[in-house]
């Protein structure tokens, strides 16, 4: 990666399709799923950027607890996330600095959240 533009490139505005381009999340837990909207997240050199839409298909659970070394800024678009115990309704923002644990979560009714993850 050279420079921040050749990741993160300007993207007029323009419908999302929130049907299809869902893929699983690499080593996520089965249901949990993402659309890349841009950018690329380096963890091995740690540095770049991704934003991405995230998705929990109903009754997904994600029993792990994460922790990492990137900022992370999540916003619950639609439904209801369960975190820690917690349950929370759209509109929810979290923001969560590296180093912050999180999780474990689950949805029993399904969920989609809009995230970045970035370092500094």
């Amino acid at each position: 990666m050279s420079d921040i533009a050749d990741i993160k490139p300007p993207i007029p505005f323009g419908p999302v399709d929130l049907d299809a381009g869902w893929e699983q999340v690499p080593g996520g837990a089965p249901g949990v799923q993402q659309k890349m909207l841009s950018g690329l997240l380096e963890e091995d050199v740690m540095r770049g950027v991704r934003t991405r839409l995230i998705r929990f298909l109903p009754g997904t659970v994600a029993p792990d607890q994460f922790l990492h070394d990137y900022w992370e800024e999540v916003y619950l678009i639609d439904g209801t996330l369960v975190a820690a115990g917690e349950t929370f309704t759209a509109p929810c923002y979290a923001c969560r600095p590296p180093g912050t644990p999180h999780g474990p979560f689950s949805s029993p009714s399904g969920c989609v959240f809009f995230e970045i993850q970035y370092y500094v």
